[in-house]
């Protein structure tokens, strides 16, 4: 007996059958499908702050070592995207020339004995002749939408149909479609900036700089081959540049020609919402024997030389808004006024330290829902954004909106403050007069910094028969001064740590409960008096709504300790410029996705709906004439090729026993 040893496999033999084995396209399509949940549940390429405020540091830091922000660009996405390239395209490589030769095959030597053994098989004893029984098959099979083939062998005559047979380009089709997808998305997919960060080529930049400062390592070239890049532009400006969200920075991608926005036009709803907004755009190029002009507006984009330009947002274009700046911190009550514009900085020297004042947002329209059971929604007019930096680098946000919004039957000036952009605004709410201004509350506010009114009210009023424990009414003018300062400067809750600071702990709750009810006297009576000054006859006391602008006024006051700026800019003017936000991308890889996503539909079809089909027909002569076996196969449908093969059997037997 001779043992023969197998001949060993090869690793190329054994690398091939791996990638083109089933069980890993199918592991690299599901990895995929994973991968596109992902991109479509968690919104992509947003501002890296946007994440933090939403899933907090620690999870943001976990998504983004995933690189769960931009998935679609993302190292592991782009590798699952190769392997899939090469698992298909060796799949192809192995099973194509195959398939392309069954195409072609009738399998004209098959036996007696397998057509027997089909489910779809019938015999016939006729007594005609071997041509004519030949000549019945070659003309049903041709009716019937078979092509077939006519094979004589010693003893009998074996007639091959078929039909369906692209059915195997189907899959040559599907697997191709895959292969050109794939390669479109790798194209598109920012595979090119990966390797040339890899190599050092490009680093991307995380400082806010102008384009025109941004160093030459962050900049790609007009021939970068594929990129989307969003920029925006006000109106009567152009630009050459776009702006990629690469990782925690940004890349500049320059353009070989310029984007003018000419005019930007917005139309809005009854309730202020946008309703549409559009551009219209200049291209500048040199190639180009004149400007070439088009209006975009969403979903209708420019298409010019391989590039898309879209409609994508809306912003503010440097709007020219003025403020007036009221004192908060050092008593005085006369405003000035300041001009700015969004997007640049504003040194603010006239009071204790340097401030820079920085507009980053001016709005139109602010929507928010109506009380009004008749409206969904109210706008509530224009508010501008900044943040007021002092001399240590230290900046608070700030929204001021310039008109006025009710609040229970009374009407506020809304100024919110936050010091990070994770935290929500906290709102101050100012307190408008009669006249529909805040120069009383100003004024209220100063009183209460003026430490010789102070005085003078704390003789006329009375309250140097307070019981505070003070030995001589000197003592007492200057606590009440310095009770006044310490609200104005840290609220009540200053008042409260003030006495726990210094008065034992068996005495805390007494005397807090003292200097609390002194303060609203005090309060009170300075707002009596800043009354009097303005010609209120104060002499049977106040009404009601101007006893609710006190209480409100005293809750502002107690509230701007914890404001952080010396001022209130009330906004009081404004010149609206809008800047058109657009979205510029070239992608290449979408003239292999598109043809890809054809042949995709086109071999789905063929397998689904144009399945192989055969038909074989035996004829062997006999004693009484011609034997005749018919048999059918199909690999899919088998019931509905069941049904038609009983069709075609019950046409044979007409026409042969006819």
């Amino acid at each position: 007996m001779n043992n023969q040893s197998s001949a060993p496999v090869k690793p190329a033999a054994l690398l091939l059958k791996f990638l083109g084995s089933m069980n890993l396209a199918i592991t690299l399509l599901v990895a995929l499908s994973i991968a596109a949940i992902i991109g479509t549940v968690l919104q992509q390429n947003q501002p890296y702050t946007d994440y933090i405020i939403k899933f907090g540091p620690f999870w943001f830091e976990v998504f983004q070592a995933l690189a769960l922000y931009d998935v679609y660009s993302s190292s592991w996405f782009l590798l699952i995207l190769f392997f899939l390239v090469i698992s298909t395209s060796t799949c192809i490589y192995r099973n194509s020339p195959t398939m392309l030769r069954e195409m072609r095959e009738y399998k004209q030597n098959i036996q007696l004995k397998t057509l027997q053994n089909y489910t779809n098989s019938d015999s016939w004893q006729l007594s005609c002749s071997m041509a004519e029984a030949q000549d019945v098959v070659q003309k049903l099979l041709p009716h019937n939408g078979y092509s077939a083939r006519l094979k004589e062998q010693p003893g009998h005559t074996l007639v091959s149909g078929m039909k369906g047979g692209g059915s195997r380009l189907g899959y040559i089709f599907t697997h191709l479609s895959i292969v050109l997808i794939c390669l479109g998305g790798l194209i598109d997919g920012n595979a090119i900036l990966k390797a040339r960060e890899m190599l050092g080529q490009i680093v991307p930049e995380t400082r806010n700089l102008p384009a025109n400062e941004v160093p030459s390592i962050s900049h790609l070239s007009a021939s970068n081959p594929s990129f989307r890049g969003s920029v925006s532009v006000p109106e009567g400006s152009r630009t050459d540049v776009t702006f990629i969200n690469y990782r925690d920075g940004y890349l500049v991608q320059n353009l070989p020609f310029s984007i003018e926005v000419k005019d930007f036009r917005i139309e809005h709803y009854r309730s202020g919402q946008p309703k549409s907004f559009e551009s219209d755009l200049v291209v500048h190029d040199e190639r180009l024997a004149e400007p070439l002009k088009q209006t975009i507006s969403v979903n209708h984009p420019l298409i010019y030389d391989g590039y898309a330009i879209y409609q994508a947002s809306f912003s503010d274009g440097g709007s020219e808004v003025n403020f007036l700046a009221w004192p908060l911190s050092d008593g005085g009550e006369q405003a000035s006024t300041v001009s700015t514009k969004v997007g640049e900085g504003l040194k603010m020297s006239s009071f204790e330290q340097p401030w820079v004042l920085e507009t980053s947002n001016f709005r139109l329209f602010n929507i928010n829902p109506s009380e009004d059971p008749a409206k969904k929604f109210k706008n509530i007019g224009p508010s501008v954004q900044f943040k007021m930096r002092n001399k240590l680098g230290e900046a608070k946000e700030y929204l001021n909106y310039m008109l006025p919004v009710e609040r229970e039957g009374a009407y506020y000036y809304l100024s919110g403050m936050r010091s990070s952009p994770a935290d929500e605004f906290k709102y101050l709410y100012i307190p408008v007069d009669e006249a529909g201004g805040i120069e009383r509350f100003m004024r209220y506010l100063n009183a209460l910094s003026d430490a010789s009114l102070i005085r003078q009210i704390v003789a006329k009023q009375g309250l140097t028969s307070s019981p505070l424990p003070l030995q001589e009414s000197a003592q007492l003018n200057d606590a009440m001064v310095l009770l006044a300062a310490l609200f104005v400067e840290k609220g009540m809750q200053g008042v409260v740590a003030q006495v726990e600071e210094n008065v034992p702990l068996e005495k805390r709750d007494e005397v807090a409960k003292l200097y609390v009810r002194v303060l609203q006297q005090l309060l009170a009576a300075v707002y009596v008096e800043v009354l009097a000054e303005e010609g209120v006859d104060v002499s049977l006391g106040i009404d009601e709504k101007r006893a609710v602008f006190f209480d409100a006024a005293a809750a502002a006051i107690g509230a701007i300790g914890r404001y952080g700026s010396p001022v209130y800019l009330q906004l009081t003017n404004f010149k609206h410029h809008q800047a058109s936000g657009l979205q510029i991308a070239r992608a290449p890889g979408k003239n292999l996705v598109y043809p890809g996503c054809g042949l995709l539909v086109l071999g789905v079809f063929l397998m689904f709906y144009a399945p192989e089909r055969r038909i074989w027909a035996w004829l062997e002569p006999t004693e009484q004439g011609v034997k005749l076996v018919l048999a059918g196969h199909a690999s899919k449908n088998k019931m509905d090729f069941a049904k038609q093969y009983q069709q075609l059997r019950d046409q044979f037997d007409r026409v042969l026993t006819s």
